[in-house]
């Protein structure tokens, strides 16, 4: 394959995935820094396109979190056997969309030959080379990574490609609904649409050549996103646009979709980076267990989680991840979840598809299923009064739940406190103390939060 770069995409403040995207209530973490599967995004990424061959990368970033929590991830790359290099403060006030940034990003670095655009917010399973191959099969500008999606799962969620009798790409729907997916004949015979993955291939010197033309110039001063306005760009004025669909793609946009595509990876449907997750595959349970946690003995009955393991006495699997010095009690039953570092695990507690980050503690008699915990929550369950999460919970950065609360579908933003009184209606969002006051029927001091 020929050599090529890669650009990554590193911008937004990542609103609906919030509490994920937060560090705390009022700081940003960079969707390319959260963790899925015990690496942050922006490196599974990096990992799986160096394995293709990618040894030059650009970050094309907008805004100081995002820029400088890649860069503390990736510092230049030599410890990932790549070579990193990061777009300029400066450009951020003229930054207009992920577009413009391409563009811009091209031009700065005299970018030729091909180059890969990717966004940092998701995770991907796909083979380089043919992509290559077919965008010059088919003498392309730019070649978009698609993903054939059943219609009523793509529509209102995703951008959907139209393509012409000669199968060159024609057109764009963004997030369409039903309806008009059908109007526009864009369903396949088995009811599926094309759907733009946020990947792209590009030839850098024809790309620089029609970012000159006035009229796309004058575009990206005012917004220049690649889907909502470069690629319709492209399309109307009949630059030659290819489509290549690509074997995975996973969205990781809102708490819903990042449980879901981390359930995706631990049942090994990413084989890219299923080889890369640590720790491998124990030959205990068939589950991913590091070793310091076999081993390590549980406060209640002194025994290692092996032993507890071997008698039946903890349960793991199918599809586990356990990281590092997890302290597991008895009792406790995990199922197609990602434990993180550190965590404690209290006797009794079922944690099923459950995220649960680094140094979390999750008491005894706990029933978690489908929630996202964040770094060191503090889950006070008790035997006698046991918390219960369910239906995609989101739980931000040191979180505290009382004894006996039950949450179903609620986020809530990093170092709150959710006390045992609490009656949290279904789907709420908690962003504050104003919000968590509001539901105990309480007025915060002076009518702040504080």
């Amino acid at each position: 394959m020929e050599t090529l770069s890669a650009i990554a995409l590193v911008g937004g403040r990542g609103v609906r995935a919030r509490p994920l995207t937060l560090n705390s209530p009022d700081y940003l973490r960079s969707k390319a820094a959260m963790s899925l599967a015990g690496r942050s995004l922006i490196e599974w990424a990096v990992g799986i396109l160096r394995a293709q061959g990618v040894d030059h990368f650009y970050v094309a970033a907008n805004g100081g979190e995002n820029r400088a929590q890649t860069k503390a991830i990736l510092e230049h790359g030599e410890q990932l056997g790549v070579s990193v290099r990061y777009s300029r403060t400066r450009f951020d006030s003229g930054n207009t969309g992920s577009g413009e940034a391409t563009l811009r990003c091209l031009e700065y670095w005299d970018l030729a030959g091909l180059a890969l655009v990717f966004p940092s917010d998701s995770v991907f399973d796909f083979d380089l080379a043919a992509m290559a191959r077919a965008h010059r099969a088919h003498d392309a500008v730019i070649t978009l990574a698609t993903v054939l999606r059943p219609a009523a799962e793509a529509a209102g969620k995703y951008g959907v490609v139209l393509r012409g009798p000669d199968d060159r790409v024609t057109g764009f729907l963004e997030k369409p609904d039903l309806a008009t997916l059908r109007a526009a004949a864009a369903l396949d015979g088995a009811g599926r649409v094309e759907t733009n993955a946020g990947m792209y291939l590009v030839d850098c010197d024809r790309l620089r050549v029609i970012a000159r033309e006035p009229a796309l110039a004058a575009l990206a001063r005012r917004s220049l996103d690649w889907g909502g306005d470069l690629l319709p760009y492209l399309a109307a004025r009949g630059h030659r646009i290819a489509s290549h669909p690509i074997a995975k793609f996973g969205d990781l946009g809102s708490p819903r979709d990042y449980l879901t595509t981390l359930r995706e990876v631990l049942r090994d449907e990413y084989p890219m980076l299923s080889d890369r997750i640590d720790p491998p595959v124990s030959t205990l349970a068939g589950a991913r267990i590091h070793e310091s946690s076999l081993y390590l003995k549980d406060e209640t009955t002194g025994r290692t989680l092996a032993e507890k393991v071997a008698d039946g006495t903890v349960r793991i699997g199918p599809n586990v991840r356990i990281g590092r010095d997890v302290e597991i009690g008895p009792g406790v039953v995990l199922a197609e979840s990602d434990i993180g570092d550190g965590v404690d695990l209290g006797e009794g507690s079922s944690l099923y598809g459950v995220a649960c980050g680094d140094h979390s503690i999750v008491g005894p008699g706990a029933r978690i299923s489908d929630a996202f915990l964040g770094a060191m929550v503090d889950i006070r369950s008790t035997l006698g009064r046991p918390v219960v999460l369910e239906e995609f919970c989101a739980l931000g950065d040191e979180v505290r739940v009382g004894a006996g609360t039950y949450l179903r579908g609620v986020s809530v933003f990093p170092r709150l406190d959710i006390g045992s009184e609490a009656r949290i209606p279904a789907g709420a969002s908690l962003s504050g103390l104003k919000d968590l006051l509001h539901w105990l029927g309480e007025t915060p001091p002076n009518g702040r939060a504080a």
